[in-house]
């Protein structure tokens, strides 16, 4: 499959099959979209000299994999929710501003031994394994995350393996100590944060009601700034309320982040939720992101963000691509008793819970939906050209909107789309500067 589109008057061909990204002009893109167009026979030749030379590449109209893939059954990573709680009460919370649908509590550190324990009993021949530790907000049983950290590295260093952990906080509890313990520590850290004062204000609220934006910003930067050049990302939300949410992801680089994140709310809260009339005003504004984006690099003044960051020369490998998440076979959440759950969006609700990790088995049944869930078996993507790149998108939000895992929820297809092709356009204009 060869999808053509253009971006401003930038006009490109990727091939799906290869995954091969071609500038091109507007008369060759015209052409191959099958559209009316006058050609001298020295352009139309010109054209198809130039199909047959990337065909005969492997560039162009490539075959596609079919190859479904054989997973592994050894699981290489858990989400601990350490903390069915909250600081904070954010109104486009998933998880019920952190209880998840139950009662508050946090997780013992008897019960996350119990966790390490079962991933290194099933993680098999795999020598490097990940642990994130979730919530609600992880801080608040932080006493707990130290526990297991050096837990699991004592007991990985005698398996002859080794962990790498990441967190994810709102920021509110971060201090000196925190901050020095996950320098040391963490393989990763994502910080809460959705952009301007009035947008973080208005949704991130804290138990008394109060915005939570002066509380956490400089907590955040003080992280940032001791982080050095490790691993981490300022995640924000953007909802129907910030449409202009290009604005928030500016205002965070200008506030020194140089790794963001901005995803789209996942909610059914009507003055929050993401509509398909929406869709128009977010296409311009990822539009309106990149061409900041590329502005921003070419002054030098650039920065990373997560969904303009593909690359299609180094990046997985298909089978990766086409295995899509690890979910419910790879990979599971521990809620704070101990049930098992396919990940952390599953968590809480009766018809998902896999097991528990003091009795060490699993739902074979449910384990064995998604270890056969792959990009094939998503049917609404055959005809998608972002397929070997998104892969079939989250199946949490598949089965959250449209009650099946492997139907696509259409909403963060489209939007999925347009940051693929902003964000090949971005390759492109990169290549054009080296050249």
């Amino acid at each position: 499959m060869v999808h053509i589109f253009s971006y401003h008057d930038n006009y490109y061909l990727y091939d799906t099959g290869s995954g091969a990204l071609h500038s091109c002009d507007e008369k060759t893109a015209r052409y191959l979209s099958h559209e009316p167009i006058e050609l001298k026979d020295e352009e139309l030749r010109s054209i198809l000299e130039d199909v047959e030379r990337l065909k005969a590449q492997g560039l162009l109209y490539a075959e596609e994999t079919t190859a479904r893939p054989v997973k592994s059954d050894e699981i290489k990573a858990l989400c601990l929710h350490v903390s069915h709680d909250c600081n904070l009460r954010c109104k486009y919370c998933f998880a019920d501003e952190g209880a998840y649908h139950s009662v508050r509590e946090v997780m013992s550190l008897d019960t996350a031994k119990a966790a390490i324990d079962f991933l290194l009993r099933e993680s098999g021949n795999r020598k490097v394994l990940e642990v994130d530790f979730f919530g609600g907000e992880p801080l608040m049983n932080l006493d707990v995350v130290k526990g297991t950290v050096y837990y699991a590295k004592e007991q990985a260093a005698k398996a002859g393996k080794r962990f790498l952990f990441t967190t994810t906080t709102n920021g509110l509890l971060l201090d000196d100590d925190t901050i020095d313990f996950f320098n040391a520590e963490m393989e990763n850290v994502v910080l809460s944060l959705d952009g301007r004062p009035e947008v973080h204000d208005a949704v991130r609220k804290t138990v008394n009601g109060n915005g939570s934006y002066a509380v956490v910003i400089d907590k955040i930067k003080r992280f940032v700034r001791a982080r050095g050049d490790k691993k981490y990302y300022v995640r924000g939300t953007f909802t129907a309320k910030n449409l202009d949410f290009a604005s928030d992801v500016l205002f965070l680089a200008d506030q020194g982040f140089d790794s963001i994140s901005m995803e789209p709310v996942v909610t059914d809260l009507p003055d929050l939720q993401i509509r398909e009339e929406h869709l128009a005003a977010i296409e311009r504004e990822y539009e309106r992101l990149c061409e900041e984006y590329l502005r921003r690099e070419e002054e030098g003044r650039g920065f990373n963000f997560f969904h303009f960051n593909i690359d299609l020369e180094g990046g997985p490998c298909l089978s990766k691509r086409v295995s899509a998440c690890g979910a419910g076979n790879e990979y599971f959440s521990v809620v704070p008793n101990g049930d098992i759950y396919p990940c952390h969006q599953f968590a809480g609700d009766a018809k998902w819970k896999m097991g528990n990790v003091f009795e060490g088995r699993l739902d074979e049944e449910i384990r064995r939906l998604f270890a056969e869930s792959c990009l094939f078996t998503r049917k609404r993507c055959e005809n998608c050209f972002a397929k070997f790149i998104c892969s079939g998108g989250c199946s949490a939000n598949n089965y959250h909107y449209n009650g099946d895992i492997n139907e696509p929820y259409e909403m963060t297809c489209a939007m999925m789309k347009k940051r693929i092709e902003c964000a090949m356009h971005i390759l492109a204009a990169r290549k054009a500067r080296e050249n």
